[in-house]
């Protein structure tokens, strides 16, 4: 889709509509609704751009987890921060506030594994992920088994997937695409990492024939995390039932005080004071939540980003552009494409289909900014 022309078809769709939905009958509004959305800004303003600036990546040289994840990976800032809260041998409780596609997961997920490999012999669950519903639970599910697969440091440890649906072929072992789901296999040898939501976690509280699950936790203190993803869904009478479902666990697995590290993360909690958040996550989980454990998301901001791109890879269109940009000014797609390839990246006219041409532009899109200004310098 090409976001100009899509703009211009949608204002145009809004105007028939309003124009031939309320036409006048009586003379002296003649024309009066087509008068009004013809004229500028008083229907719509814009289309305008929307940017979504990169995360800004850790500022650590630390490597963090070192047995788990490869050497070359770089952590966003605010994974470094959950890193160096939850990879504490006292883990603390943590609330992970960043936006959808900044690794949330990942920031609670490496300090749980790492905990299991170097608990792997001591049995019984070390961990619970609450998921709100069964289809994030699934899906996650395939994350956790795709981690344990790629390191080796992590191969025997097991997790488990315990929600209420039911399967003709449940998983009876790990795989390399997927955790176990057999819920026979769960109780009898119960994961170190388990997965569930609410309501079944308070079924496997209370029903007999999953009691075997907590035996090896009564008391042991081997349960150290346990987290929520998307806590801001958990809101009202569901939230008194999550924590009121947290606090009868804890009397039931007999756990001290900080002896839990508890995680919460959510794309929507907000912004502007903290205090709310971890109020609210203190009542849920029945936890202190410090000043410092709301992590919240952190971009490179758009001058330092620009600086680096706009002098190496666009050549923004200005105001003396304007005609350039209307898809009504051209004859066919293809010189409409042409002409906008050629102003939003070059000075110069290039030709899109040349392929010479395209393979070096494409080499270029692939290397990091920095190398590739390093490149033009040259």
């Amino acid at each position: 889709m090409i976001p100009s022309v899509l703009a211009s078809q949608l204002i145009r769709g809004v105007q028939d509509f309003l124009t031939t939905t309320f036409h006048a009958t009586t003379p002296a509004f003649q024309n009066i609704m087509e008068n009004f959305v013809e004229q500028e800004n008083n229907l719509y303003k814009g289309p305008y751009v929307s940017i979504a600036l990169p995360f800004k990546t850790g500022e650590s040289k630390q490597k963090y987890f070192p047995d788990i994840l490869n050497a070359s990976f770089i952590p966003y800032y605010h994974q470094e921060l959950a890193f160096k809260r939850l990879g504490d041998p006292q883990p603390k409780s943590t609330l992970v506030a960043t936006g959808t596609g900044s690794g949330k997961t990942e920031s609670f997920m490496i300090p749980m594994l790492d905990y299991c490999r170097a608990n792997k012999e001591q049995r019984g669950i070390k961990a619970i992920v609450i998921y709100p519903m069964n289809a994030l639970a699934t899906d996650q599910a395939k994350r956790f088994a795709k981690e344990i697969a790629n390191a080796e440091a992590l191969h025997g440890l097991r997790v488990g997937l315990f929600i209420g649906s039911k399967e003709s072929a449940p998983n009876t072992h790990m795989t390399n695409d997927y955790v176990i789901t057999d819920k026979n296999v769960l109780r009898q040898d119960p994961p170190d990492i388990l997965l569930t939501n609410y309501k079944m976690l308070d079924f496997m509280l209370m029903r007999p024939r999953d009691q075997k699950l907590w035996e090896q936790n009564i008391g042991t203190g081997v349960l150290r995390f346990i987290a929520v993803d998307e806590i801001h869904t958990f809101d009202g009478a569901q939230g008194s039932d999550l924590a009121s479902l947290l606090r009868r666990l804890r009397a039931k697995l007999e756990i001290k005080e900080g002896e839990l590290a508890c995680i919460g993360t959510s794309a929507t909690l907000g912004s502007g004071s903290t205090q709310p958040i971890r109020d609210f996550a203190s009542t849920v989980f029945n936890e202190t939540f410090d000043e410092e454990s709301v992590i919240t998301e952190h971009r490179i901001d758009a001058k330092t980003f620009f600086a680096d791109v706009e002098d190496e890879l666009f050549n923004f269109p200005g105001p003396n552009n304007i005609d350039a940009l209307q898809y009504q000014n051209y004859t066919s797609k293809e010189e409409y494409i042409q002409a906008q390839f050629n102003l939003w990246f070059f000075d110069e006219v290039k030709d899109v289909n040349d392929v010479p041409f395209r393979r070096d532009l494409g080499n270029r899109l692939k290397k990091p900014i920095a190398e590739r200004k390093r490149s033009s310098l040259k």
